[in-house]
């Protein structure tokens, strides 16, 4: 700050200063932690720049540090049919509300497709202004590929299988049951499997049962039966098994 003297003259120059070292350091800290994470972290500023890009992201998209920062992630490293998702997640996330598992694809540079779980988080300055946004991803191209070949034996399966979810609706309906009871899969998605296609003297029995199955008890052999689309009646024998996540 220039000094002056009483008649405005300038004498000098006040220096005021703050000692940063703690904070500089706790920087380097922070930097170092998420450059050898174990997950694939990037960084964008307030105009949706790189600004982070750690090991884990340049082994999993093949692009260095050089060839991505200060580029538009979601314009250069977004596929097109999901840029405007991407941009929504991180113009949320520039405004204080974050997104958690957020899935979505990058393009790697060789080209291939990997499908990405993302949670974005606000980055702020330490007065708390906002200054861009941190997205912390994991690889689950393994498990979506996993799961569609778990849902492709399903469907095939020469048995017929169905899933319910939490609330009893309709959300698994392979090729099978659509022979056996008419119904396709379009006709019963959503719908509750109960209230619909049991028998009313049935719907207290099959309930308790898939009631259990949820709280992780499983029955094997239960006898029921199913209405056709046909009005005919069918005899089923039923294993109800729980179904989990990966958590």
């Amino acid at each position: 700050t220039t000094r002056r003297n009483e008649h405005g003259k300038v004498i000098g120059v006040v220096g005021i200063g703050q000692d940063i070292t703690a904070r500089l350091a706790q920087e380097r800290e922070y930097s170092k932690l998420i450059d050898n994470a174990n997950a694939p972290i990037f960084g964008v500023d307030t105009q949706g720049r790189v600004n982070v890009w750690n090991q884990c992201a340049m082994k999993l998209v093949g692009y260095s540090l050089d060839e991505v920062m200060g580029k538009n992630l979601v314009q250069e490293f977004i596929t097109n049919e999901y840029k405007d998702a991407v941009s929504t997640v991180l113009d949320e996330a520039m405004t204080g509300n974050e997104t958690a598992n957020f899935e979505f694809p990058l393009i790697t540079k060789h080209g291939i497709r990997i499908e990405v779980l993302l949670n974005a988080t606000t980055r702020r300055d330490e007065q708390g202004n906002i200054i861009g946004v941190v997205g912390i991803g994991q690889d689950i191209t393994g498990r979506i590929a996993q799961e569609r070949e778990y849902s492709k034996l399903i469907d095939t399966a020469n048995a017929p299988i169905f899933g319910v979810d939490t609330k009893g609706s309709v959300n698994v309906w392979n090729q099978c049951a659509r022979k056996l009871v008419g119904y396709n899969t379009d006709e019963v998605m959503g719908h509750s499997l109960v209230k619909e296609f049991i028998t009313e003297d049935y719907q207290a029995s099959v309930q308790a049962v898939l009631d259990k199955a949820l709280d992780g008890v499983e029955t094997a052999n239960f006898e029921f039966p199913l209405i056709t689309k046909a009005g005919a009646r069918i005899e089923v024998l039923l294993n109800a098994t729980t179904r989990r996540n990966e958590h």
